[in-house]
């Protein structure tokens, strides 16, 4: 056990410094005359973290022409397991980089860039070596391109030049009867997948019927072979263990798969002396299956240990309950769903159906099942541009992280499932049950406040679904993420999502529409919010805001909704946030306005939090005289009152509000400020300092703010309110750094 404890540490080790690696190339390495890179110093990597380090630049998805260029150094990076899986590689970088290596396994499935099957296969068999050290080779999705294939000594290349080769992947190729025949001359051919192609013959394969032990031939609808020459054909396979002859049973094409279907009946219904040495059979899809046929079938093979039958509609008969170490993809149960799951990653039709019954098998669910979430997860990420998946897998993520049952999921689980669902957000834009579900998931308080993943997607996404969509459940959800993802936004992420007039648009409608009618709910304190922390110290976003008629709505909201203080400290804290831009002075001089903030300041039965940030609103606009364009006796009256309100005001024990930085209080705290100016400032530093000394004390220290606290207790014209709530500021930092306590974190919103 200690063994595999530091087993797992020196490997999680290694991925970690071959990360570092990744991010590291273009300092590592320098460039070759073509643009290619190579390592400017590299130590003889060990043998294994070579093909490691391969597999990790395709994972990251930075291996391409340019950085697989590394590889061509074969003395200190000595491949052998290769896999440029789906990552973009030309012929040229493939032949230079790839092919002087003494290979023994390699998958270039779904490569793009312009390669081949024939440019692997010559490339391959340029080099001695690999045509005898090759033995896995897995070329799925590919054009082979076989016309292309070059002549040596008058004979043409082909599969059969890689002598080694046991293993053999060709699933979606343009893989044909004369390609197939070449295949089937290699000499230790053990494991063969020619899946979803054109072949119209399997007769080529009793060339190697000896040493054939698996056979994936999985929706081959373009066989013409009747089903008794095609079962003499599977009979004279006499190493076969592993047989997949499995059909899309949602194709929609020429053939309807009968003659198959009937091979399939037949082999269920003859001799155990047929395939005698068959462990494991897939026939999921097929139709014309009996439940009487399986159960002979299971009985008269006591070594089978593997049974696909997925869309059969036979995964119910008994006996497959009754064999312990016989395990069956199908509908029947939980197990048999999550087989399915596990074993048909790359089979989309399968995927689908297991997880529409794994979403029936979910939605009551009420303890946490971590092992079905990666299930899930797997198949989206192994099938991210299918609707079907990501319609149905999208639902069963909401399943399975609704209320409280994220909370006992592993963080890095949720983190990945929320990028997926982000994912299927961004690549199905148009489709409302998908955008649903997704909505759905996210709705989650633990997931959006605690969860690591990319908010700043998650925010755009929601704001450009929520523009096209006016039902009010979903409309309600969706203001209340965007405001969460908001107040968890980077400064410069909110400066950026800022910057977006649509955005800012979007957000006003929602607040004129529950305006209108005088709604109090949680969408309107939603937008609000989402509206408070977009403007929260972004002067572009606030000259959005002015821009997009926002001023006039929010003074009428301001009036209709005064017996709500819920919404009026939401509207004055965005006036707050458009007060401390200097350039927007002149736009909110507005006298009504003015006045009618002056009496929420000045009215003792309003709530201390609505006349704070009435207060804060008129001693920024107050604080720079020269700008000031009304009545100097409206000015007199606000400095007056701002300073015989506030000195009233009982100091409160929940936060109400929260602070990014202190630089807006700064020309606030100058010595030449008005008392009344100056008293609200340090009011509501000690306001916040009172309740989270550790984080604000330190910002007040790095901002300097503690500097313009000790001049104003100084100065010998500072009125003694101030300099009492100065000098009590000063004193909680001093506290708190002697006692050096744990540092507390920002709570909520940035405003709330």
């Amino acid at each position: 056990h200690d063994w595999e404890i530091k087993y797992r540490k020196i490997c999680a080790l290694c991925d970690l410094c071959l990360a570092q690696v990744c991010l590291s190339l273009d300092i590592l390495c320098r460039r070759r005359a073509d643009g290619s890179l190579c390592l400017s110093w590299a130590p003889l990597f060990p043998q294994e973290m070579a093909d490691q380090l391969l597999q990790m630049m395709a994972k990251k998805g930075i291996l391409n022409n340019t950085t697989v260029g590394i590889f061509r150094n074969c003395k200190e990076l000595r491949l052998r397991r290769a896999s440029i899986r789906s990552c973009t590689v030309s012929a040229q970088a493939f032949r230079l980089a790839l092919c002087p290596h003494r290979l023994q396994e390699l998958d270039a499935s779904w490569v793009s860039g312009g390669l081949s099957g024939a440019n692997i296969i010559s490339g391959l068999a340029s080099n001695a070596e690999c045509r005898s050290s090759l033995q896995r080779l897995s070329l799925n999705g590919l054009h082979l391109d076989w016309d292309a294939l070059e002549e040596v000594e008058g004979a043409r290349l082909g599969f059969s030049s890689l002598r080694g080769l046991r293993t053999l992947s060709l699933a979606n190729t343009d893989l044909t009867d004369d390609i197939l025949e070449d295949i089937c001359m290699l000499p230790h051919l053990e494991i063969l997948d020619i899946s979803c192609c054109a072949v119209s013959k399997l007769t080529p394969l009793l060339d190697c019927k000896n040493t054939l032990k698996s056979l994936t031939a999985h929706r081959l609808r373009q066989l013409d072979m009747s089903p008794a020459r095609l079962l003499s054909v599977l009979t004279q396979l006499h190493a076969l263990k592993h047989l997949d002859f499995s059909d899309d049973h949602f194709a929609v094409d020429d053939s309807d798969g009968s003659d198959g279907d009937e091979t399939v009946r037949q082999l269920l219904e003859g001799s155990p002396q047929i395939l005698p040495a068959l462990v494991s059979l897939d026939v999921s899809g097929r139709k014309r299956m009996t439940e009487a046929a399986v159960t002979a079938f299971v009985k008269a093979r006591s070594g089978l240990v593997f049974l696909g039958l997925t869309a059969t509609g036979v995964s119910s008969c008994d006996v497959l309950s009754s064999c312990k170490n016989l395990k069956v993809t199908g509908e029947a149960n939980e197990n048999q769903v999550c087989e399915a799951l596990r074993r048909y990653r790359d089979k989309e039709c399968f995927i689908r159906e297991a997880l529409v019954h794994l979403y029936n098998l979910t939605t009551d669910i009420d303890r946490p099942r971590p092992d079905l979430l990666q299930l899930v997860l797997s198949g989206m990420q192994s099938h991210p541009s299918s609707l079907h998946v990501q319609l149905v897998a999208t639902a069963c993520v909401f399943n399975l992280t609704t209320q409280d049952l994220a909370e006992a999921m592993p963080v890095s689980l949720l983190t990945s499932s929320v990028t997926q669902l982000l994912h299927a957000m961004k690549t199905f834009p148009s489709h409302t049950q998908v955008q649903k579900n997704c909505l759905l998931a996210l709705c989650s308080d633990y997931i959006l406040q605690d969860v690591p993943f990319d908010k700043y997607l998650a925010a755009t996404l929601v704001i450009n679904w929520l523009s096209s969509h006016e039902d009010p459940t979903l409309q309600r959800m969706a203001v209340a993420v965007i405001s969460i993802l908001v107040a968890k936004l980077t400064t410069e992420e909110t400066a950026h999502l800022g910057k977006d007039i649509f955005i800012m648009k979007q957000l006003l409608n929602i607040v004129q529409q529950k305006a209108m009618v005088g709604v109090v709910d949680s969408t309107l304190k939603f937008a609000l919010s989402a509206l408070w922390n977009l403007t929260d110290e972004m002067p572009t976003a606030s000259r959005n805001f002015i821009e997009c008629q926002g001023l006039e709505l929010y003074e009428e909201v301001l009036e209709s909704y005064y017996t709500e203080p819920s919404i009026q400290q939401k509207i004055l804290g965005l006036l707050n946030n458009l007060a401390e831009v200097e350039e927007l002075h002149a736009d909110l001089m507005e006298e009504d306005l003015l006045e009618h903030v002056l009496t929420l300041l000045q009215d003792s039965h309003l709530e201390v939090g609505v006349r704070y940030f009435a207060g804060g609103f008129l001693a920024q606009l107050a604080s720079r005289p020269e700008a000031w364009t009304l009545d100097e006796e409206l000015l007199s009256t606000i400095l007056k009152q701002l300073h015989a309100s506030i000195i009233t005001w009982t100091q409160l024990e929940r936060e109400m509000v929260s602070y990014r930085s202190f630089r807006p209080f700064c020309p606030l705290l100058q010595t030449s400020q008005p008392s009344g100016v100056q008293l609200w400032a340090v009011w509501a530093i000690h306001l916040v300092c009172s309740q989270n000394t550790s984080q604000y004390g330190s910002m007040l220290e790095t901002e300097g703010v503690t500097e313009l606290l000790k001049a104003l207790a100084a100065h010998p014209d500072t009125h003694s309110d101030i300099k009492r709530l100065s000098d009590s500021i000063l004193r909680m930092i001093e506290e708190s750094q002697s006692h050096s306590g744990p540092s507390k974190s920002q709570t909520g919103p940035q405003s709330s």
